[in-house]
């Protein structure tokens, strides 16, 4: 098997390749293709042969019921060839399996900044706003690291800090005083079942509606 019959034995399979693999062996995956394609740009077949080894060594983590575990399995790398891989070969393989998976904390920072940045009140604005005879539980509150608590405004009757009953009793199926960011998570993301984000919603589909994709969400029904 040459290092071109591997990049296009990976580019049939790359769907579960990234499946088959953890996220270490995919950055490391990445590392060997880019290393692959170093060598082959620079001509030079020994560096090929090192990034092929390194690649097996990789793909050697798949079950041995996998199409690729089948295939290297019977057939040996064939080393001493001068023939270099083509670098349009290489770089089809790299889009589909050479991106590093992101970094799940880069994800949850980029999640709560969008959710943050969604209209809100401080905790001074909250106080100062209208709020019926008392101020139920039940309220999403965001911590920013800048600015202190939020309370995202769609929670709110216009103009006051009273919140309103649906959204109260939706807070209330999503545990938002457990997981205020999930809660926020919903309302604010969209939804297929409603056809759009339901903070954006509110007032709009019949109340039920909201609970009801909401009690879906956590299998209240």
């Amino acid at each position: 098997m040459t290092s071109e019959d591997l990049l296009r034995l990976l580019e049939s399979h790359w769907t579960t390749v990234i499946t088959g693999l953890d996220d270490d062996d995919l950055v490391q995956l990445s590392r060997s293709l880019r290393e692959m394609k170093e060598e082959a740009a620079a001509e030079n077949p020994p560096g090929v042969a090192r990034a092929v080894r390194r690649l097996r060594r990789t793909l050697s983590a798949l079950p041995p019921e996998h199409p690729v575990s089948e295939e290297l399995g019977g057939h040996r790398y064939a080393s001493g060839t001068h023939e270099l891989p083509s670098l349009t070969t290489i770089d089809a393989v790299i889009d589909v399996l050479g991106t590093p998976p992101p970094d799940p904390r880069e994800l949850l920072r980029a999640a709560r900044l969008r959710l943050l940045a969604a209209p809100a009140l401080t905790e001074a604005e909250h106080a100062e706003l209208p709020s019926g005879p008392d101020t139920p539980a039940g309220l999403i509150r965001l911590r920013d690291p800048e600015r202190g608590i939020r309370y995202p405004r769609f929670q709110f009757k216009a103009g006051t800090a009273e919140p309103l009953p649906v959204v109260r009793r939706i807070n209330e199926l999503l545990r938002a005083d457990r997981d205020p960011w999930g809660a926020a998570d919903w309302w604010l993301g969209g939804n297929r079942w409603l056809g759009g984000v339901p903070a954006d919603l509110l007032g709009i589909v019949p109340d039920d509606d909201l609970e009801h994709a909401a009690a879906e969400l956590v299998g209240a029904f």
